[in-house]
């Protein structure tokens, strides 16, 4: 088993960034809610209470019992967790006479602290509260201040627990990964939590978990599915059987793109042409929520369809990552953002199958980690996000096969412009958007009345939120010319400088 921290979550938006700087660190960390964590045991070896959007001075703020661990294990509040325990210990906190959000700089640290050593006087922290601790218990002293929050961080004396006023896990906070590295170290944790130990690690615990049994997996061509089959490949070898279908809605060639990848990577794997039965099904739909729920329930029944011919498959494998797990829990708590997401408990009763999503606690970025440790191609771990749906939901309006025709070649035109002039890594997510818009033009002597498109990309960390691509204004010339002279049907090619929020990186 694995040593690990655990975040209590009080529904603070840093929540999942406090683990992923932990992570970095090469400790193994889980976010549960404050109300939902489990048993406390040996491989716990230390506890980080989360920020809040609420202030412990709302009646219906988290009161959690904290005696299961506090003064036994390492704890470290963040700024709500910080005010919680003063005020459940006989603090004061009060409302802040001046707003404390932004840059702040330390103006006093103590260099005796554990949890300060290597913080530099001065140092660059991030302020994100309303409220303010005024007044804390005898045992609580302060270990750094700032000059308008003299409780900006504090130790309760007797015990290894610390609380800050400060969020140390966001890029503002200058030294804030060496003050999390100082609560790790504290934790005596061994920092050894790596891509090739997450491997090794996994590998073993899925031949344990799947013996001889068969596992079925549906292939998108996408970064988590890929890392997912490998891992399950290397556990059980042929008893994994791959699943790629083709919906109609893939982008140009890569039906078959895909399927001679994968044969390179050694997998056991079947390619299924449905073209037509979710054409068939996608006849005359335009509600955009109408069409994703036509296409996930096609899938299933496709999908389905080809795991019954498997004789005595027992589980289905799905590349589920741990926002996805977060973000799909329902929390009687602050944190109540529940996501309903298609790998997350959509399996139908009727298919009868186990579970085994070996990703599921891994971010997006780790899994490209693990990815690489397994020899992947670069090309396979470097490809953009493309939405479950497909072309789906980048055709406004009803789907035909001529508009996915249409769209594909768009979307080849530009994809490959990307690729061809070195642009393509520096963006997180590219694609093209058929318009249910017909514009007057002029090709030749002729006048046309003919479709737009809207062209999409965008820069981003985690997809959360996203900036329009500034891509140059040449490139965006000849890819536009491209598209109007190569493709039929379209003759006129707009930009989208939208981002997220207000909008969406896809427009349906």
């Amino acid at each position: 088993m694995q040593e690990k921290i655990l975040i209590l979550d009080f529904g603070s938006q840093y929540t999942q960034l406090i683990a992923r700087r932990v992570r970095e660190l090469n400790t193994y960390c889980e976010i549960h809610p404050y109300n939902d964590y489990p048993e406390i045991d040996e491989y716990v070896k230390g506890i980080i209470l989360s920020g809040s959007p609420f202030s412990v001075r709302d009646e219906k703020s988290p009161r959690p019992d904290l005696s299961s661990f506090r003064g036994k294990l390492p704890l470290l509040g963040v700024c709500y967790g910080a005010q919680y325990l003063v005020q459940s210990s006989g603090g004061e906190v009060e409302p802040s006479n001046i707003r404390e959000y932004g840059r702040a700089n330390l103006s006093f640290i103590d260099e005796n602290s554990d949890l300060m050593k290597g913080l530099p006087l001065e140092s660059q922290v991030w302020m994100s509260h309303g409220d303010t601790i005024f007044t804390l218990p005898d045992t609580f002293k302060i270990i750094c201040s700032t000059p308008d929050v003299k409780v900006a961080g504090y130790k309760i004396e007797g015990e290894t627990t610390y609380g800050i006023q400060f969020h140390p896990e966001v890029y503002h906070s200058v030294d804030g990964k060496k003050l999390l590295e100082n609560f790790i170290t504290v934790c005596g944790c061994q920092q050894d939590w790596t891509p090739d130990s997450f491997v090794e690690e996994t590998v073993a615990g899925l031949k344990d978990q799947l013996g001889d049994d068969k596992v079925v997996l549906g292939l998108s061509g996408g970064v988590d599915s890929s890392v997912a089959a490998m891992l399950l490949h290397r556990a059980i070898g042929e008893n994994l059987y791959c699943i790629f279908v083709d919906n109609g809605l893939l982008r140009k060639n890569e039906f078959e793109a895909v399927l001679e990848q994968y044969k390179h990577l050694g997998l056991n794997i079947k390619g299924v042409d449905a073209k037509s039965r979710f054409y068939e099904k996608l006849a005359g739909v335009t509600d955009p929520e109408k069409k994703r729920k036509a296409i996930g329930n096609e899938f299933i029944e496709v999908f389905d369809d080809e795991a019954g011919a498997i004789e005595n498959v027992k589980w289905l494998g799905q590349g589920t990552i741990y926002p996805d797990v977060i973000e799909s829990k329902s929390v009687k708590g602050p944190s109540a953002t529940i996501k309903s997401h298609h790998n997350v408990g959509g399996l139908p009763d009727y298919m009868k199958l186990k579970v085994v999503e070996p990703l599921n606690t891994l971010f997006k970025d780790e899994v490209r980690e693990v990815g690489r440790s397994m020899g992947l191609p670069e090309n396979l771990l470097g490809r953009h996000p493309f939405p479950g749906p497909g072309l789906a939901i980048r055709i406004l309006g009803d789907i035909t096969p001529e508009k996915v025709a249409i769209l594909q070649e768009v979307d080849h035109i530009f994809i490959q412009g990307l690729k061809d002039e070195g642009l393509y890594d520096e963006v997180w997510q590219a694609g093209a958007i058929l318009l249910p818009v017909q514009s007057v033009g002029v090709m030749g002597d002729e006048r046309t009345y003919e479709n737009a498109v809207a062209l999409r990309a965008v820069t981003s960390t985690d997809g959360m939120t996203a900036d329009w691509c500034h891509l140059p204004y040449d490139f965006l010339a000849r890819v536009s010319n491209n598209i109007i002279n190569k493709v039929k049907g379209i003759n006129r090619v707009v930009y989208d400088i939208s981002s997220k929020p207000p909008a969406t990186i896809e427009w349906e």
